[in-house]
């Protein structure tokens, strides 16, 4: 091991991960610690804030032991998460109440109140985001103003996750502006805090973190009762899918990362502002200064796959259903699903979409049904590169991520219906990784992030287009043929 460390926090929605890695991007040691959602009602998801801190110090404390790493040899650290957490505290920095989490739709209300006031269009243009949804802090906030109002009385700070962690670290009250866009109180194109925004959910700029730069130094750490020394610096982290797209080693021209885990997520980069006009992808901030990304996105992937296994199969292991699946001719003999089983987001958004199968017969097996899932979701991820092109992405490979790339032949199965080369790193923890090299470059261990990524981010495997790919090309125009004439059937806004 050299002797640099760097350490990345991943705040995920039901635990957090921490990973030491070494100047060579290898991971010496992680720690995870869990833990448990709170769900009273319909729509509400929250967890008590102290939680996050408390599973932060254990998720830190095993993955510096489990290293054999000093402490003190831990160069700079940085935080990354799913972003849109709301935690409110008050005048003694402590949590006035339970963490609102990113999954809480209460303020469904509220959404329409805002979206209202200053329509979806100009909405869009300020924050990226296509929907104007409850789970946006902005609505959250409303919420608490209009259903709590003592509290909110109360409030010095609002904060996403990330920030009351690294307030919890350096006892500075900053921000990534990556993590700001789903706020729907930042601005893109400014790169400030909407006044007209704030001022109608009534607060104050003030009591907001303030904003600072994917990559640049935070603050650093003060004396706490977790393993990091005083003094190590923190780096700000945009969002989980934009740090995994760095950690994935996509910091160059013509990559492109995409997680197939329970959903499906896509990042890819560009140099300048770019808005998809007919409101189909996503806008975010990328890991560099003054970079994008679009970030299409849908609810079921990985998810479908699992449901699948565990409700109609009698418990088969994944590897069992990869072997049936392989056995299945390409295009599953005539078998094609639409994955929509909880609403789809990009490219067409529409809550009320579900999934279909078209062409069943008597023939289709388990394994026609494994391999139609698998043939059903990389058809969705061509459905957005096609969109990603179209808006000026030059895409020559894909980065694949998440538990779906431990699946050889659903990597190959996307290989062929994307008719691209799709890569697999070392390092089965990008986002950690990417809040690592971050952190890196921070403390100036390297000049930037293009060449942290070449030295810390190593492929493993590189799965090449085969013979199928030709006959994926017009399986994929059936998928696009019978998604079009259904999704109106669905209701919704299209």
């Amino acid at each position: 091991m050299s002797g640099n460390y760097y350490l990345g926090l991943d705040i995920g929605t039901t635990g957090i991960k921490a990973v030491v890695f070494d100047d060579s991007g290898t991971p010496c040691g992680s720690g995870l610690s869990e833990y448990t959602l709170e769900t009273p009602e319909p729509d509400i998801v929250e967890l008590d804030a102290e939680q996050y801190w408390a599973s932060t110090r254990e998720a830190v404390k095993t993955a510096v032991e489990s290293s054999g790493v000093a402490p003190e040899k831990i160069r700079a650290m940085s935080v990354t998460g799913q972003a849109e957490t709301l935690i409110m505290t008050g005048a003694d920095h402590k949590p006035l109440r339970k963490a609102i989490v990113w999954l809480d739709n209460r303020a469904g209300r509220e959404a329409k109140i805002i979206e209202r006031e200053f329509t979806s269009g100009s909405l869009f243009h300020l924050s990226g985001q296509t929907e104007m949804l409850p789970c946006w802090p902005a609505a959250k906030i409303l919420w608490f103003r209009e259903n709590e109002p003592e509290l909110f009385a109360k409030t010095e700070k609002f904060l996403m996750v990330e920030d009351y962690i690294v307030h919890k670290l350096t006892g500075r009250c900053a921000t990534c502006r990556g993590l700001m866009p789903s706020s729907l109180y930042y601005d893109i194109r400014t790169k400030r805090y909407d006044t007209e925004m704030l001022d109608f959910l009534g607060i104050r700029e003030e009591q907001l973190p303030k904003l600072r730069d994917s990559g640049e130094i935070i603050g650093r750490c003060i004396e706490n009762d977790s393993m990091i020394p005083a003094g190590t610096p923190v780096a700000a982290a945009p969002i989980d899918h934009v740090c995994g797209n760095l950690g994935s080693g996509c910091a160059g021209k013509g990559m492109i990362s995409e997680t197939t885990g329970c959903t499906l997520a896509l990042c890819a980069a560009f140099p300048s502002l770019v808005y998809d006009e007919e409101r189909r992808l996503s806008t975010y901030l990328g890991f560099a200064p003054d970079t994008f990304v679009l970030l299409p996105w849908a609810p079921t992937a990985g998810m479908l796959l699992k449901h699948f296994r565990d409700e109609f199969t009698g418990g088969m292991s994944y590897k069992e259903f990869d072997e049936a699946a392989a056995m299945v001719r390409a295009g599953s003999e005539g078998l094609i699903l639409l994955p929509h089983c909880a609403g789809a987001v990009s490219p067409v958004c529409n809550s009320e979409a579900r999934g279909v199968a078209y062409g069943i017969t008597l023939a289709h097996k388990r394994g026609h049904w494994a391999r139609a899932i698998m043939e059903s979701v990389a058809y969705l991820l061509r459905d957005n590169i096609e969109v990603l092109r179209s808006l000026g992405a030059e895409i020559t490979e894909i980065r694949s991520l998440g538990g779906a790339s431990r699946s050889r032949l659903w990597l190959q199965i996307k290989a062929n219906v994307l008719n691209l080369p799709v890569t697999v790193t070392e390092c089965g923890e990008a986002t950690s990784l990417g809040a690592a090299i971050l952190g890196a470059v921070a403390c100036g261990d390297f000049a930037d992030t293009a060449a942290a990524a070449a030295r810390m981010v190593r492929i493993s495997a590189r799965i090449e287009p085969d013979g199928d790919s030709a006959a994926y090309q017009e399986y994929f125009r059936q998928y696009q043929k019978l998604n079009s004439l259904l999704m109106p059937t669905f209701g919704g806004r299209l």
